[in-house]
């Protein structure tokens, strides 16, 4: 089943952001290799594609797993949350209807 993990930064999140990208990168590239990613990405802090040092006020994760438990265990071992990006994560069941 696809969950939503929905992840709120803590206030001037971007240089931890910078330093454990990578480690969150590889997490989702793993997602999306074995199939199971339907979308992930950061909310931009203002209206623009590039918020520059402005940054990110959080992120979504829609992603498959075997159970709302086994989705929020992913998501407390992300590296934005295990180091302090992220203040607060919601996980919850999402049914894709469209596209």
């Amino acid at each position: 089943m696809w969950y939503a993990i929905i992840a709120d930064d803590v206030a001037d999140s971007l240089p931890l952001r910078k330093i454990h990208r990578p480690a969150h990168l590889a997490r989702l590239t793993a997602l999306n290799d074995a199939g199971r990613l339907l979308i992930a990405g950061p909310h931009p802090a203002i209206d623009a594609i590039d918020p520059g040092e402005a940054g990110f006020s959080g992120s979504l994760v829609v992603a498959d797993f075997d159970s709302l438990e086994s989705a929020i265990t992913w998501a407390e071992q992300d590296p934005y949350k295990l180091n302090g990006v992220y203040a607060n994560v919601l996980v919850k069941p999402y049914l894709k209807v469209l596209p």
